[in-house]
């Protein structure tokens, strides 16, 4: 490992530092970049550098005769990911894949990189994964993380235009939402607790507070599944929403999905191209959303091929089967009440249905929203609780709400990765996340 000769006085990198992002406001103008060498090439008088900086990506071009003997040497010393400090000028060269070029007056190596230890050739993804510490630092994976930065801020401000508050719930919670099979436990003094695996709980007490609210945070699922959409670690949204009904709570998630998307479209259209994602199909993502009730798709399920009975769930290869040949997000709708979770408000047209939704993903993508009308009725909620086995004693503030005030209200929640490996069109969830938490991966 080596670092380089940083404070010699041959070096004289004064320039107005800038990001590669920022070029084209420096057009014909001497300037300094800071970044790393993601690769390069030679032939022999000329050395062509692929840089990046975090903010887009440049070739500078060195020319043995335009430079001092030191930057030149520099040069020949340069391994793949050596950190860098290079000064010239910035210019528009169409025939360069990043649209500019910079012509080096100056190169100082920050940091020698050791060799490399990803390749240029197929890696298997346990390989990468294994390296993700470093494998994030590639086109494609920045692509992903840049479009699931705009994800985020696109639902908050969708929120915040629409009056919500955003707020924070437990992390470490006594109880869970629906049963503990799926929840990972930890000593809480002499006490239990576990990690939350949504917030939505508190979030009805918020909402009772302050009318209409979401939280984002990470949410936790001890679930022994290796499938495409599955992480055991995820980012989660809740939205909850006082006096609001089932229709309410369908309209808001089909105004917050086209929103995001078609924002996705305007702002990070560079990425997608990256990915190589079919934006056409994006490109229709907007309301009003496809519908189907959960009967009318068990019917469709079966003639398709699907082994579903009556009363389950769907699985992720049902959701898969319903969406594939979709190019809009489907709702399926009224659920039977005891596939679902305890607290949803039955159908008032049959109390065997509950007013609950989950959003499918087209082409093959699956949920990626759940959501329900809530039971505001103290005597129901109490009866479902004894219905579902849960402890009275722990739900006691939830039953709370009910008995101070209660009013319809209605909520869901959002799975970020799985919205982002929709809109990014991956083959799975690890990608949408910086360091994925898998069955078998809690490193690095």
């Amino acid at each position: 490992m080596e670092f380089a000769k940083n404070h010699k006085n041959h070096y004289n990198l004064g320039m107005k530092y800038i990001t590669i992002a920022e070029i084209p406001k420096y057009l014909s103008q001497e300037v300094l970049i800071k970044g790393w060498v993601f690769n390069f090439r030679s032939s022999g008088k000329i050395y062509f550098l692929q840089l990046r900086d975090g903010s887009g990506r440049l070739q500078a071009v060195v020319s043995e005769k335009d430079v001092s003997k030191e930057t030149w040497q520099a040069c020949q010393k340069l391994t793949m990911e050596s950190s860098v400090e290079v000064a010239g000028k910035v210019y528009e060269e169409k025939r360069s894949a990043f649209g500019y070029e910079m012509q080096v007056k100056e190169l100082k190596i920050v940091q020698l990189a050791e060799e490399y230890p990803i390749a240029k050739k197929e890696h298997g993804v346990d390989f990468l994964l294994d390296y993700r510490h470093l494998w994030i630092r590639s086109e494609r994976q920045v692509a992903i993380l840049r479009i699931r930065d705009e994800v985020i801020w696109c639902m908050r401000e969708f929120f915040r235009q629409k009056g919500f508050v955003m707020t924070d719930t437990p992390i470490l919670t006594p109880t869970s939402c629906e049963g503990t099979t799926t929840l990972f436990s930890t000593k809480y003094f002499d006490d239990k607790a576990y990690l939350a695996q949504s917030g939505q709980l508190y979030l009805e007490a918020l909402a009772m507070a302050l009318g209409k609210v979401y939280d984002f945070g990470p949410t936790f699922r001890s679930e022994k599944s290796k499938t495409r959409r599955h992480l055991t670690e995820f980012w989660m949204l809740d939205a909850e929403m006082a006096f609001a009904e089932f229709e309410d709570m369908v309209k808001l998630q089909e105004e917050l999905i086209s929103y995001v998307v078609q924002e996705v479209l305007k702002n990070k259209s560079q990425e997608l191209k990256t990915l190589g994602r079919d934006t056409k199909k994006l490109e229709k993502v907007k309301p009003p959303f496809l519908r189907m009730t959960y009967s009318e798709a068990v019917r469709k399920l079966k003639k398709l091929g699907s082994d579903i009975k009556e009363g389950d769930d769907l699985g992720g290869d049902d959701e898969t089967l319903l969406t594939k040949d979709l190019d809009k997000p489907i709702f399926i709708t009224h659920y039977p009440v005891k596939a679902k979770a305890f607290y949803m408000q039955p159908d008032p047209k049959d109390s065997g249905l509950a007013l609950c939704a989950d959003l499918l993903a087209p082409e093959g993508y699956g949920e990626i929203i759940g959501g329900s009308q809530r039971i505001h009725d103290l005597k129901l909620l109490g009866k479902r609780l004894k219905e579902f086995k849960l402890p009275k004693k722990d739900y006691e503030w939830y039953l709370d709400l009910r008995r101070y005030g209660s009013v319809p209200h209605s909520g869901f929640g959002l799975g970020l990765e799985r919205l982002i490996a929709w809109i990014c069109g991956l083959d799975h969830v690890r990608e949408t996340i910086p360091f994925p938490r898998l069955l078998n991966r809690l490193r690095p």
